[in-house]
C-alpha cells in the first residue's frame, strides 16, 4: 500500500524520484473505499489447482476483495468434481451484465492447437471482447496471454522445438513501470509450455510493449492499453511442486520429458525443488492488484 504523506513534505519529491508510492493527504481524504471486485476465468482442467495458487497470490494484501470464478458454457471440464463447479462456478452468461474491477483469463493445455480449433475459441472471443468495455485491467496468463495477443492484435504463436520448462532469470525492461515496484532487476519465474509468442512480433506493434524478458524463455510480460491489458508467459503463480509434478506425470505416461531448468537441487529430480519466485510471483500480483486495479479503477463501477 502506499505511503501517506503531507502534500509538501520535502521527502515526497525525493521518494516519488526513487518510484516509491506515496499518496498525498489531499488524494488520501478524496478516496472512497469499496471491495474490489474480480473474476476469473479458469480455463484449466485442474481448476482447484489453479483456483488456490491464483488465489493464495491475491489473498496477500490488505484490500478487501470479492472474486467470481468462471467456467466456459461451450465446453465442461472433466478433471474437476461437478458438485464444485455448481457451487462455486459460474458461466458468462451468467456475469456478462457485470462490470469487474480484474479480470484473470489463465493457461490451458490446448496450445498445439490452432485458436481456432479450440473447442471453446468462440466464447473466448466473446469473453475477451467484452473484457474491453467491462473490465478495467485484465491480467492473462500463459495459453490466455498468447490468446489475448491473437486474438486483439494479431501476433501469432509459434510451436517450440521441444518443450520449455524450468524455473529462468528474467530482465525487467521498464524498471519505472509500476507492475515492477519493488522487483530486482533480475528475477525467477516458472514456464511450462510447448509454444511461444515472440517479443520482436510484439514490438513491432505499436499498441504493445515488452516489460520483461528472458535470454533463454524468450517473452515475459506486455502490456497494452496502459494497463488495462497485461500478458504474462509465465507461471508466477506456480507451487513449489507443480514443475515436478509435470515432469514424473510425462515420465509415467512414457514420454521423455526434459529434466526442469533451474528447478530441482543440483538438477537431480531425486533431490527437492528449489523455490526461487515465490517473492516475485507474489509482488507481481501485488503490484497488479493495487496499481492497475484499485488505484485506477472508477469507484462506480457503472462509470467505466
Amino acid at each position: 500500500m502506499p505511503i501517506k504523506i503531507a502534500n509538501s513534505l520535502p521527502a515526497r519529491a525525493v521518494l516519488e524520484s526513487e518510484n516509491i508510492f506515496v499518496m498525498t493527504e489531499y488524494r488520501a481524504l478524496h478516496q472512497d473505499i469499496r471491495p474490489l471486485r474480480l473474476a476469473m476465468l479458469n480455463l484449466m482442467p485442474t481448476k482447484i489447482v489453479t483456483e488456490t495458487q491464483i488465489l493464495r497470490c491475491l489473498s496477500n494484501t490488505p484490500l478487501q476483495i470479492e472474486v467470481d470464478l468462471i467456467q466456459t458454457s461451450s465446453y465442461t471440464s472433466t478433471h474437476t468434481p461437478e458438485d464444485h463447479l455448481l457451487t462455486f462456478y459460474k458461466t458468462f452468461d451468467e456475469i456478462r451484465g457485470n462490470k469487474y474491477d480484474g479480470f484473470i483469463i489463465t493457461g490451458a493445455p490446448v496450445e498445439k492447437m490452432a485458436f481456432e480449433d479450440v473447442d471453446y475459441w468462440a466464447e473466448l472471443c466473446s469473453i475477451m471482447d467484452w473484457t474491453r468495455t467491462n473490465v478495467h485491467s485484465t491480467l492473462h496468463i500463459c495459453w490466455g496471454a498468447q490468446a489475448a495477443l491473437y486474438h486483439h492484435y494479431g501476433i501469432p504463436k509459434y510451436l517450440l522445438p521441444e518443450k520449455i520448462s524450468g524455473v529462468f532469470g528474467h530482465r525487467v525492461l521498464k524498471p519505472r513501470e509500476n507492475l515492477f515496484r519493488g522487483f530486482d532487476d533480475v528475477f525467477r519465474a516458472p514456464h511450462s509450455r510447448h509454444t511461444e509468442t515472440r517479443a520482436d512480433d510484439v514490438r513491432a506493434n505499436p499498441e504493445l510493449t515488452v516489460l520483461a524478458e528472458s535470454d533463454e524463455a524468450g517473452l515475459y510480460i506486455a502490456e497494452a492499453r496502459q494497463g488495462r491489458q497485461i500478458f504474462v508467459m509465465g507461471h508466477s503463480e506456480y507451487d513449489a511442486d507443480t514443475l515436478k509434478s509435470e515432469y514424473f506425470r510425462d515420465l509415467g505416461k512414457g514420454m521423455d520429458p526434459h529434466i526442469p531448468s533451474h528447478y530441482f537441487t543440483d538438477d537431480d529430480p531425486m533431490k527437492p525443488p528449489v523455490v526461487s519466485w515465490r517473492s516475485h510471483g507474489q509482488l507481481l500480483y501485488t503490484n497488479w492488484l493495487n496499481h492497475y486495479v484499485y488505484q485506477t479503477t472508477p469507484y462506480d463501477l457503472a462509470r467505466m
